[in-house]
């Protein structure tokens, strides 16, 4: 940790001399880039700041007990350092946490994928409201919201709807949503108020750019026809829905929510190189694969991750046992504390494997 710290503390004094060169702002994106930088770099520098600050008046008021003469006053020196102490610790944590290496796909967009499972109507309406919890909390972030492609029923339910997020960290903070949502409710045609268990799969793809995966064209086949609604009826005139197949891997994407062809298969272009994108990194960064077998979970979509019990308000995440009980408020977007839960446990995990490789 102590050389990862002086590594830090180098490459921010060099990226201080760069961003007074005037140089720097004819390119806009090598110049972003850099105050991206600086700004993290900037974040471990102020912790490390506090920490220092901390330390020494924690000696100060250690030293003020011990030497003071006058009874009051070294117990309020030892007052003052029982607080400080764990001021310091807390300090010391979150300085720990800035040093564990991020993950480069945190800064990534999504592509985000929703299905309707076992259940039926029940498991599609349940899709559709997932769906609005993901995108109501994508609007109080200030993120970007794009529907790609989506297969709704007619009872108002998805069975299936891929869509992108664009914005700040967005991969970082979503990316644990991968797997089996599971739902208890008593559905809304249930006369006997039995309650039903159904289920959704999310999956969560970091958004790959084209020069990150090289697809080629002799590998793709382009399928176009007319696009479907709701009981299968044709719900366009033209040829607009595009499938595109790639024929090495399988990988098969559909996209008929647009009305011209080309916007179609350009939408389908991103998912499909996204999903192979997750795939070779899945297979080619064993780092990364062993992170993602930590206790948050794999981010496989088989994998059970969460219930949510409507009858008791209550969501519960069994990766890290963590119960709530304002699924109402969930529901609406209010997410972000156990999306935060999640980042933290992970966070953790990555401190706690960093130590012990370090003491080896």
């Amino acid at each position: 940790m102590n050389e990862r710290l002086a590594s830090i503390l180098r490459r921010f004094e060099e990226v201080s001399l760069l961003i007074q060169d005037s140089e720097l702002t004819k390119d806009q994106k090598r110049y972003r880039d850099t105050m991206r930088e600086y700004s993290q770099l900037g974040d471990v520098v102020a912790a490390r700041d506090e920490v220092e600050g901390l330390e020494k008046r924690l000696d100060e008021a250690r030293a003020l007990a011990q030497e003071e003469k006058d009874p009051d006053m070294r117990e309020l020196a030892r007052e003052e350092a029982r607080e400080l102490e764990a001021l310091l610790q807390g300090a010391q944590d979150k300085l720990k946490l800035l040093l564990v290496p991020k993950d480069p796909l945190d800064e990534k967009n999504i592509i985000m994928e929703i299905r309707a499972g076992t259940g039926g109507d029940e498991a599609a309406l349940f899709a559709a409201d997932l769906y609005r919890l993901y995108s109501r909390f994508a609007e109080t972030r200030g993120w970007k919201f794009e529907i790609m492609n989506s297969n709704e029923t007619e009872l108002g339910g998805i069975k299936e709807i891929v869509f992108s997020i664009s914005g700040s960290n967005v991969y970082e903070n979503l990316r644990y949503e991968s797997g089996v949502h599971r739902v208890q409710r008593v559905p809304t045609t249930e006369t006997s108020g039995r309650i039903h268990t159904s289920a959704v799969t999310v999956a969560v793809l970091p958004e790959a750019d084209e020069t990150e995966v090289d697809i080629k064209q002799e590998d793709l086949r382009i399928d176009v026809m007319r696009a479907g609604g709701p009981g299968g009826q044709s719900v366009n005139t033209t040829d607009s829905a595009v499938r595109i197949t790639h024929l090495p891997s399988g990988v098969t994407v559909h996209c008929q929510d647009e009305k011209s062809q080309i916007k179609n298969k350009a939408k389908a272009m991103r998912i499909l190189r996204s999903r192979i994108y997750e795939m070779e990194e899945a297979k080619a960064n064993a780092q990364r694969a062993e992170a993602r077998k930590t206790q948050v979970g794999s981010g496989d979509r088989s994998e059970r991750i969460r219930t949510y019990n409507f009858p008791d308000n209550r969501v519960t995440d069994h990766r890290i046992g963590l119960t709530l009980y304002k699924l109402d408020r969930i529901m609406e977007g209010e997410a972000g504390e156990i999306f935060d839960a999640l980042k933290l446990s992970a966070q953790e995990e990555l401190l706690r494997k960093s130590s012990s490789d370090s003491s080896q």
